[in-house]
């Protein structure tokens, strides 16, 4: 009542110098050739990469300090998991805390799907994919824990699996930090952003994957809303239900049991965690999981938003098979990652609450 105009709302931001110009070198050094070094204090210069997403030399450029990002994250993969992963797949990654409304368990739902069909048609033209999580759960989040462990399970399993060679693998990355994050997250091809609508705040893992040349696949969720504006509604995988559209399922009484009945490719997916398949010598270590989903009422919606999910992963696979648009499209997402800069939210919080000017310390 006192001071309303000092509570507003600011975006997040994440700042260039560590996430780009310390994290990715290659790209760094890319940009800094073609559109100067000013873009440390000024990230909206990164607009000027927009008519180069048409150069093939640029996008062929882009591509390879992709690849060198990639070729270092496998190496660190290889050395401290030996496991060793194809540069030529799609990565796919998803890194932030563990927690239910974040979804992992959903993108692990995918993993199984992929799992399964590769299994039925193994000569269809799967687009190979290295899935990697990362991540830490609160110490008492036993729910979290779980999750973790499956999808430790659900990795052996699979990268076990002869059949499956290197069509899919997925990796769990162990003790996960910001040094970490600084391998990963320029050696990204996919972002995963698929939190229930409405339970993001913002985010910023979102921001510094876009940064660094991935796309995302997200729900209408934190700042994904904004990034949709700013790199352009074609530059972004969006799919599931909105913020409103959650609240009216749940008004109506969600039933996810519905979903399960009905859906027979989720069903199985279910049916396999819940059976065992992916913990052998103790079947029912993930039943709790599948009975949060299936009959404790699934709070985050996973099951009433899988089949948008696996549509738009399809959508994903189509686009990477062609290598020029996916370049095009992640040269925009660099260029459109202006807004997102710490610079701009902290040049905010001064101008317009507390009114300060900036000094030079120079």
């Amino acid at each position: 009542k006192i001071f309303p105009e000092r509570f507003n709302n600011k975006t997040n931001g994440v700042t260039p110098r560590r996430w780009l110009a310390q994290a990715n070198p290659p790209l760094a050094s890319l940009l800094d050739a073609r559109i100067g070094r000013g873009w440390r204090r000024d990230l909206d210069q990164l607009q000027a990469l927009r008519p180069m997403a048409d150069q093939p030399p640029f996008a062929r450029a882009f591509r390879h300090a992709k690849r060198e990002n990639k070729l270092r994250l496998a190496n660190w993969v290889e050395q401290h998991m030996n496991i060793v992963i194809d540069t030529d797949a799609m990565f796919d990654v998803q890194v932030k805390r563990i927690h239910e409304y974040k979804r992992q368990l959903l993108n692990v739902l995918h993993v199984i799907t992929r799992y399964h069909r590769i299994l039925d048609e193994p000569n269809a033209p799967h687009v190979p994919r290295v899935v990697v999580f990362a991540g830490k759960a609160a110490s008492a989040y036993a729910m979290a824990k779980l999750v973790i462990r499956l999808i430790n399970d659900v990795a052996a399993v699979i990268n076990a699996d002869e059949r499956v060679g290197k069509l899919l693998k997925v990796v769990f990355l162990p003790n996960y930090s910001v040094s970490l994050a600084e391998i990963i997250m320029p050696a990204a091809d996919l972002s995963e952003q698929i939190s229930t609508a409405g339970t993001e705040a913002s985010g910023t893992g979102n921001m510094k994957f876009a940064l660094n040349g991935a796309l995302t696949i997200g729900t209408l969720d934190g700042a994904n809303v904004e990034m949709k504006e700013n790199v352009g509604d074609e530059n972004i995988f969006i799919f599931g239900n909105t913020t409103p559209e959650v609240a009216a399922i749940r008004a109506k009484g969600y039933q996810p049991r519905d979903y399960y009945d009905n859906d027979l490719e989720l069903k199985r997916v279910l049916d396999a965690i819940r059976d065992g398949a992916f913990s052998h010598g103790e079947p029912a270590r993930f039943q709790q999981i599948f009975d949060t989903l299936v009959n404790w009422g699934d709070h985050y919606l996973l099951l009433a938003d899988y089949a948008s999910y696996i549509e738009t992963q399809e959508k994903v696979d189509a686009l990477y098979r062609d290598s020029d648009a996916w370049t095009r499209k992640a040269i925009l997402n660099v260029a459109g990652m202006g807004a997102f800069s710490s610079d701009r939210t902290i040049a905010e919080y001064a101008h317009d609450i507390w009114h300060t000017k900036p000094v030079n310390l120079n």
